[in-house]
């Protein structure tokens, strides 16, 4: 008898396979789906390629191979075309205070002369250390800096409709921490935008990292009406939830001609200086007194990366709902193709911290977004994908986690 196929979710592949370097599997989205909106509408995911082996780590060996002298040798030719005589701001960048965003203005202010100003989309809601991480980087690294207050009633509206219709707690906020920094370069005239490393180095595709210039269509729109925002159409929240176009504006792109009245390019830092998360750490603890946590992050047993929300832990808690990727595989397979861990250790890293449930804050994330804590859970168990979970004993478990895939090879070798 022909075996069952179980729906997936997504367009997720049926076939759950991992990377035989790292422990990252094929249904890692590999393009941020900020606008999808259903369980129906298919994203593109991770590619594996013929030898096992994914996009993220092929894109490792590039880096090695790469003749990082000469790109920064580029990228002083940029920054020579833009670099104010007078003192004015001649690039802007975005950031919370995180380690990546202490290096990047801090390395391009002191070691290069440009003249940078900050922009930050606040969290949703400031961990202590975020806060104090957040002031560092500007008392500490001496930055100015312009921190965007967003109109809290919709803030709140949207993330819960984010987690109601797509268990993504995080869209709000990475919506407004994309588009805020090209946004406030057009208002003030500031032609230079620099982003950190680019998301080729966590699974989008090889060919977005062929360049340091980032592609307009990330941070522009011709059409509002074909963007949804929580999953929903942009006209359909306005008149259900009472919400007005402009207190929407926020969470989206500038339009497209706006750029044709005021250039503005936005860059990929990693493109020109070799990107490691480690070394961003190291440098930021060294010039603006960035710290780490006291303890882990819940789902993982790192303490230095996605300090400063209190929802950051049910991003990468919810990827795992719905991925079976949580915030253990994340943070090491990047250390992994970074040579700081073995896949071994990752494996075992992977199955002792992923899908840690962020109980920390909780009560206090339900209460501030107005959602009931077993409504929260009722949409997990929802947005499950029948092809990766399972319930055995009346608990979820899934199908194919990554150690048991070990433990196959190695009978199947045997």
């Amino acid at each position: 008898m022909p075996v069952e196929t179980l729906p997936a979710y997504y367009g997720l592949p049926q076939e759950v396979t991992y990377c035989k370097r790292c422990v990252i599997s094929n249904q890692r989205p590999a393009s941020t789906p900020e606008f999808k909106n259903t369980v129906d509408r298919k994203i593109r995911t991770m590619a594996i390629d013929e030898e096992g082996v994914c996009d993220s780590c092929r894109f490792g060996d590039i880096k090695d191979q790469i003749d990082w002298n000469e790109r920064e040798e580029q990228l002083l030719a940029l920054l020579d075309q833009y670099r104010s005589k007078d003192g004015s701001y001649d690039c802007l960048v975005p950031g919370s205070g995180g380690k990546d965003s202490c290096m990047q203005a801090h390395v391009l202010k002191y070691k290069y002369g440009m003249h940078p100003l900050t922009v930050t989309w606040p969290p949703i809601l400031y961990t202590d250390i975020g806060w104090k991480n957040f002031k560092a980087w500007l008392d500490v690294g001496g930055f100015d800096n312009i921190s965007f207050n967003q109109n809290g009633k919709v803030m709140k509206l949207l993330t819960r409709l984010s987690i109601e219709n797509l268990l993504h707690p995080f869209q709000t906020f990475i919506l407004g921490q994309k588009n805020l920094g090209p946004k406030l370069a057009l208002k003030f005239g500031i032609p230079l935008v620099f982003y950190g490393e680019n998301e080729a180095e966590y699974g989008n595709p090889i060919a977005d990292n062929n360049k340091s210039l980032r592609d307009k269509a990330y941070h522009s729109m011709k059409n509002f009406d074909e963007i949804r925002l929580a999953g929903l159409p942009i006209k359909q929240i306005m008149s259900e939830y009472n919400v007005d176009l402009a207190d929407l504006k926020a969470y989206l792109p500038a339009e497209a001609s706006d750029y044709d009245k005021c250039p503005v390019d936005v860059h990929y830092l990693g493109y020109y200086l070799k990107w490691t998360p480690q070394e961003a750490y190291y440098y930021a603890v060294e010039h603006t007194d960035f710290e780490a946590n006291p303890f882990r992050s819940e789902g993982t047993y790192s303490k230095y990366s996605s300090l400063d929300d209190k929802i950051d832990g049910f991003h990468y808690y919810t990827t795992w709902i719905k991925f079976g990727i949580g915030r253990a595989t994340y943070d090491s397979a990047q250390e992994v193709r970074n040579k700081h861990l073995t896949r071994e250790d990752a494996v075992a890293l992977v199955k002792r911290f992923d899908g840690e449930f962020p109980a920390k804050f909780f009560h206090e994330v339900m209460d501030y977004i107005g959602m009931k804590p077993d409504h929260f859970m009722q949409l997990c168990d929802k947005f499950r994908s029948p092809h990766l979970w399972m319930q055995e004993g009346g608990e979820w478990k899934l199908r194919h986690p990554v150690w048991e895939h070990e433990f196959q090879a190695d009978r199947a070798a045997a």
